[in-house]
């Protein structure tokens, strides 16, 4: 992880970029009052993004099985759920 204030990123902002995605760098460009940004790969965000996706599914799944160990199901026939999905 790299640590680049604001002024030196602008004069070399392709090497920087060129860090990040062939040698998936991480790199924080630190800029006044604390209002830093980070220059990450595509590819690194995108399994950021992922992560945080399957984090939300599992945490919905935990709950859905909380709603069931207490009861809180409704059990549908095939028919009622057909019915349903046609409306």
């Amino acid at each position: 992880m790299l640590a680049v204030n604001y002024s030196t990123i602008r004069s070399k902002l392709k090497d920087y970029c060129d860090k990040a995605t062939d040698e998936n760098e991480t790199v924080i460009v630190t800029r006044k009052d604390e209002k830093n940004v980070v220059i990450i790969s595509l590819e690194k965000y995108n399994e950021i993004m992922r992560a945080a996706r399957n984090a939300e599914y599992l945490d919905m799944i935990d709950r859905s099985m909380e709603q069931v160990r207490q009861g809180k199901v409704a059990a549908k026939s095939m028919a009622e759920l057909e019915e349903m999905a046609n409306e």
